[in-house]
């Protein structure tokens, strides 16, 4: 039988995609690869862009697509078999990686062509691609001799190993738990998740409703259940996942302190103090220290807000809720009906207007609109049957393509992001130019009955934050693999394109377009979106402190010499420093921070803010020139989505916007400035 792993076909065959496939094809393809690789560093290759990528890029490209393939197949619909065979390869996948970004002798050769007068040749971004490579072989190792190349590499094999087992404890964590409530017990839950609750231990033939720690089953919970002790139940389970409050198998601790120690190991092995450091090289902030500085920079100036938020919720707590100790599983639903309190409405009334039917309609309008494409339905294989796959078109030519993944279920890690199935890349092998595909995943609630799927405008949000990644990705007009799409670009900049999307989510016109609610079809009132929009800024200085705490947190966590045995404590620190709302002690928020352990943000995360001031300061041009204005979007599509990372973030930006970036934008739709 064919192993579709090893097909040459623009899109991956999903339905027929085995744990049995994946190490048959990965030690194929690893063989090619490494062949190219022993090939190209050899005396037949010359030191010329144009031979070497001739030579690498092709079985590279290759191995990269089916490992992506598997890996998001782990990240969505994750079985033992197929964990056991992602556990498998993941050592083979890193070891190669590791040995290409090392090799001294491909570096040489880089060095050579960066040198060499025909560099001065080479397109802009061919120029950056080769800028980057220089970087990321320093980064990767290529300096080191000996014993600590050695050492090096037997570091990224096993911190892969242990990013991993992270991801893996945190979902096995979420799925494990499991309350099975009385219809009493959720009194004040929407009749929604009350019904999704019902179908899900019937589906188990047990009696009640099953609440579980995934989101659209958690949060409303914790939003509008009256039961303290319910909330108190669910919010312990939900702060104590993968510790060492919980079962030991699945207890991140040791995972975190030796990620850490290893870390901060591989930093000394490539000269720099720490690991933030490292992280810090290819982006656009310079040193810890103005990464720092920017947090607590914002922090104070959004400390006021907060005080005030904190000090509303309490007293509203107290003479409307009874609730005189607030504690942390009262703050969402304090929080909520506090919100319906002063602005008269609830996230479950504006729920009822947002069907992902007719949200996907609106959002495609917008895309359609400004930036001159259109969005079609199109048929591909799938690994769900709620999985939908789209085309994206320009004059009747497929730009780039994307599946929407929108439901949460087990097996399929929490959270919502983009990924790259294929960037867009014209072929060294063919010149045919390849067209990029990604993976749009959030964990929305499933629809129930005949009922579509109804958001909150918080997921609404989410949807079209993870879109504008997906624009990113799609819509590059570069054609340099390395630099086009999200490739390349630097990792505190690649959230302006998603955080600018969300602004849309606030403007009357698009919300008009996109709401029909579930029952009458009738779009959402204006009196209705005027409470919203009046709402929006609520509690948003208590918001902007948290991102900043976690951003801190990171920070020092990768900066400081001890930080590995005081995981804990400095978390205990930061919060003492910036947050306002009490914690319990027993809370392990960094037990589940999958993003700084098992993703790509570790001394990172400050990017989320930082990208912000960016996102803001881009969407105010369209604050100025016309939200829907196709003129705008097409400067915007232009300079920042086609550019992709084939020049520096800040370079974009300017040509946007011309001029640098400010902090004004960001502080005033925030209601802080």
């Amino acid at each position: 039988m064919t192993n579709p792993l090893l097909q040459d076909t623009p899109l991956t065959d999903f339905a027929v995609v085995r744990p049995e496939h994946v190490t048959p094809a990965i030690d194929a393809l690893l063989a090619e690869a490494n062949a190219a690789l022993d090939h190209a560093v050899g005396p037949d290759v010359p030191p010329d862009y144009d031979a070497l990528s001739m030579v690498l890029e092709v079985p590279v490209e290759r191995l990269g697509r089916a490992w992506g393939v598997v890996n998001h197949l782990a990240h969505v619909a994750d079985t033992p078999e197929l964990r056991a065979a992602h556990a498998e390869n993941l050592p083979k996948i890193t070891e190669y990686y590791t040995r290409q970004g090392s090799d001294e002798r491909l570096y040489a050769k880089y060095k050579a062509i960066a040198a060499s007068p025909a560099a001065a040749q080479l397109s802009p971004a061919r120029r950056q691609a080769l800028a980057h490579a220089l970087r990321d072989f320093r980064l990767g190792g290529a300096d080191l001799q000996g014993e600590a190349k050695t050492r090096f590499m037997a570091l990224q094999d096993r911190m892969a190993e242990l990013s991993q087992a992270f991801s893996n404890h945190v979902l096995d964590a979420t799925d494990a738990f499991a309350h099975y409530a009385t219809a009493e017990e959720l009194a004040g839950v929407p009749a929604d998740v009350v019904a999704a609750a019902r179908a899900a231990a019937e589906a188990e033939g047990k009696e009640g409703h099953k609440l579980t720690l995934h989101f659209p089953s958690y949060f409303p919970v914790m939003q509008y259940a009256q039961n303290r002790a319910l909330r108190e139940t669910l919010y312990t389970a939900y702060v104590t996942r993968a510790s060492e409050l919980g079962v030991a198998e699945r207890d991140n601790s040791a995972v975190m302190r030796e990620l850490l120690t290893l870390r901060a190991e591989e930093a000394r092995l490539l000269g720099f103090a720490n690991y933030a450091e490292v992280s810090l090289a290819p982006k656009m902030a310079g040193t810890p220290a103005e990464v720092l500085h920017f947090l607590r920079d914002l922090a104070q100036r959004a400390r006021p807000s907060a005080e005030k938020d904190l000090a509303d919720l309490r007293a509203f707590a107290a003479g409307e809720l009874g609730l005189t100790e607030l504690q942390a599983w009262d703050l969402a639903y304090a929080g909520e009906k506090l919100k319906e309190a002063r602005y008269a409405f609830s996230d479950q009334e504006v729920k009822a207007y947002l069907p992902l039917p007719k949200v996907l309609d609106g959002l495609f309008h917008i895309v359609e609109t400004l930036f001159e494409v259109k969005i079609r339905p199109a048929e591909a294989p799938v690994w769900h049957p709620a999985v939908r796959f789209f085309r994206i078109e320009r004059a009747g030519q497929v730009v780039g393509e994307f599946y929407l993944d929108p439901h949460a279920r087990p097996g399929k890690r929490p959270g919502a992001w983009m990924d790259s199935a294929r960037s867009r890349w014209l072929r060294v092998d063919s010149h045919r130019l390849q067209t990029p595909v990604a993976y749009l995943v959030c964990n929305f609630s499933s629809p129930v009955g005949d009922k579509p799927a109804l958001l909150t405008h918080d997921e609404l949000t989410t949807l079209f934050h993870e879109f504008g990644h997906g624009l990113h990705h799609m819509l590059t007009q570069v054609d340099e693999m390395g630099v086009s799409g999200i490739d390349g670009v630097e990792w505190d900049a690649v959230e302006l394109p998603s955080q600018f999307m969300e602004n849309f989510c606030w403007e009357w016109d698009v919300i008009r377009r996109l709401s029909a609610h579930v029952d009458s079809g009738e779009p959402l009132p204006r009196a209705l979106f005027d409470k919203m929009l009046a709402a929006k800024n609520f509690q948003s200085g208590l918001q902007t402190l948290r991102q900043v705490e976690f951003g801190l947190f990171d920070m020092r966590l990768h900066t400081e010499a001890d930080a590995a045995d005081r995981v804990q404590a400095i978390l205990a620190e930061v919060r003492q420093e910036v947050a306002l709302v009490p914690v319990p002690p027993f809370s392990r928020t960094a037990h589940t921070f999958s993003h700084i352990f098992a993703g790509g943000y570790s001394a990172g995360y400050y990017s989320y803010k930082w990208a912000e001031v960016l996102s803001a300061d881009a969407w105010s041009a369209f604050e100025e020139e016309g939200v829907l204005n196709p003129e705008t979007g097409r400067r915007y599509r232009r300079e920042i989505l086609e550019a992709g990372g084939a020049r520096p973030a800040i370079e974009s930006f300017k040509a946007f916007r011309g001029r640098e970036p400010r902090i004004d934008a960001l502080l005033r739709h925030q209601g802080m400035a």
